[in-house]
Order: C-alpha cells, then sequence, then structure tokens
C-alpha cells in the first residue's frame, strides 16, 4: 500500500474500523478483528501490499508454535481476509488477498449430541401424525438418515422379516437395517392410512398444492423444527440416529455393528460415538473388574487377613 493509495496503515486501520461499524458488526467483533489484524501486521515483515500466502502460511505455522488452538488461529484468518477485502473493495487497491482459500485449518469435528430419555419423551409426546411417528421412528430406532427416510420405497420394506434394505445410502451404497417391533407397528399403522397412488416413496405431503407428492428432505427437516419447538427440546434428525447409536453402546453392542447400521464407510466416524458412552465404559469397568478380583482375589481382604 504505497503512500499515494493510503495516507498511512494507522488511517488504513482506523477507516476499517468504521466500515466493520457501518456493516453493523458488534463491538465484541470488531474488537476481535482488530486486535487480531493488530498482531499480523506488527508481525509482518513487508509492506501490507506485498504480504502473499506464504507469509500467511509463516504467520500460521507462529501461531502454532505459540500452541494457539486451530479454532483461534482461523479467526485470526478471517480478520485478516476482512481487512484485505475491505482494502480492494472500499479503498479499490488493486491488491491481491493472502489469504487464499484452502489455508484454514482444519478443525476437529464436534461430538455428535445424543438426547437424554427425558428429550425423547417430551418429542415423541407432542407428534400428532402417525406419518411424523414413523418418520422419526426409523431415525431412533433404526438409525436412517433424514435423506433415506425421504427416499424410502414401499418396495423397501420386507414386513416379514421386519428389515429395510436402504438403497444408495451415503456413500452410493446399499444396507440392510432391521426393525424392531415398536417402529414396524407404528411404520404398518401409517402404510394402513396411507392413501394408494402410484407413488414408490412412503411418506406423501398430506395437504396443500404438493398432497400426494413425496415428502422432501427439508419438508421432514421442517415437522421436526415444529415438533421441537411445541415440546421446547431442540431435536434434529442427526439427533435421533445419534441417540440410537449412543443407546446401542451403552446396551452393549459391538461398534462394528453400530457402524454397519448407521452406514459409516469409516469405523473413525462410529468411534466418535464411544467417546460418548460413559455408561458402556462404567459398565464394562465393573464387570471386568468383577472378573479379574475372582480370579486373583480381594487384595483389601487380602490385606486384613494379613
Amino acid at each position: 500500500m504505497g503512500k499515494e493509495d493510503l495516507m498511512n496503515l494507522t488511517d488504513a486501520v482506523l477507516h476499517y474500523r468504521r466500515y466493520l461499524k457501518r456493516r453493523n458488526y458488534t463491538s465484541h467483533t470488531r474488537r476481535n478483528y482488530l486486535n487480531r489484524l493488530q498482531h499480523f501486521l506488527i508481525w509482518l515483515p513487508v509492506e501490507v501490499e506485498s504480504a502473499t500466502p506464504d507469509h500467511i502460511k509463516a504467520f500460521i505455522d507462529l501461531q502454532l508454535d505459540r500452541r494457539l488452538n486451530p479454532q483461534t488461529i482461523n479467526g485470526h484468518l478471517i480478520a485478516i481476509r476482512s481487512f484485505y477485502r475491505y482494502l480492494q473493495d472500499e479503498e479499490q487497491l488493486q491488491i491481491d488477498n493472502p489469504v487464499m482459500p484452502g489455508l484454514s485449518l482444519r478443525l476437529p469435528k464436534p461430538l455428535p449430541r445424543f438426547l437424554q430419555d427425558s428429550e425423547v419423551r417430551a418429542f415423541f409426546s407432542v407428534i400428532t401424525k402417525q406419518r411424523d411417528l414413523a418418520i422419526f421412528m426409523l431415525m431412533l430406532r433404526a438409525g436412517l438418515r433424514v435423506e433415506e427416510v425421504a427416499n424410502l420405497s414401499l418396495g423397501a420394506v420386507d414386513h416379514r422379516r421386519s428389515q429395510i434394505m436402504v438403497r444408495s445410502g451415503k456413500g452410493a451404497k446399499d444396507r440392510l437395517v432391521y426393525l424392531y417391533e415398536d417402529v414396524a407397528d407404528v411404520l404398518a399403522a401409517y402404510l394402513e392410512l396411507r392413501p394408494v397412488t402410484d407413488e414408490p416413496r412412503i411418506f406423501l405431503v398430506e395437504k396443500g398444492s404438493y398432497k400426494g407428492k413425496p415428502l422432501s428432505v427439508r419438508g421432514i427437516q421442517k415437522r421436526a423444527e415444529y415438533y421441537s419447538e411445541k415440546c421446547g427440546v431442540h431435536v434434529s434428525c442427526h439427533q435421533l440416529r445419534h441417540t440410537m447409536a449412543t443407546d446401542l453402546l451403552n446396551a452393549g453392542a459391538d461398534v462394528v455393528t453400530i457402524q454397519y447400521l448407521l452406514g459409516h464407510s469409516r469405523i473413525k466416524t462410529t468411534l466418535r460415538y464411544a467417546r460418548l458412552s460413559n455408561q458402556r465404559a462404567r459398565m464394562d469397568f465393573y464387570q471386568s473388574m468383577d472378573r479379574v478380583v475372582e480370579v486373583k482375589g480381594n487384595l483389601a481382604l487380602f490385606n486384613v487377613l494379613w
């Protein structure tokens, strides 16, 4: 940034602060952006207009050496990128933004949140439609994804064997899932009420101009949002799947079995649920330790006898 383009760096930062305020950023966000930008500008070994992606990478390495976590470092990059966009758009400077796409650090995925029993009861207690009950039971008891429920066809359900063939699930893989008696009964009850139609997909819109058309993924998500608001508990379609996985782990199911039932291509994905399953860890510990003590004896009792 030459003197002829912008009076000086101090003015540039001052103008940028006013720009953030005009854009209705909160005072907290403005303060964070400016503090992070200041760290970068103090460190930057070249003129602002000469910064390159290599300088950004070096700055990232410095923050990693200082043991900043990836989320904080990404916050620095967001502030720096915003400042350069301001220089390009508002000051009309012909410079490249050094914070290129792909430089942000990859963040670990948050642990999936499962529902407490009381939350599950509250959610299902307000469901009034047989169709919706079947939809959400398939997620909670069979582990189906929302898009798998939306695409579920009549021919995929084997009522005699109480199982469903999920066709072209995530990753274009088929898998067989099983219907426990409660969800099998609920699904059968809905199919008794379902209008006879040539549409192969099971779940249909029940009123309005789209009546008789397949219920979309967004339509199912809106039903979950509706019942969540009605019961006062936030419940998402994904959380119902998470809850099934955690419940099965706590009940002693093998993690490979759960991987198959959920349609995970990698065991690493399923193992994230094991980190949630403290109840299973507690049960495994006491059952295993009972066997250890049975074989090797109770050391406390041994000490008393001596």
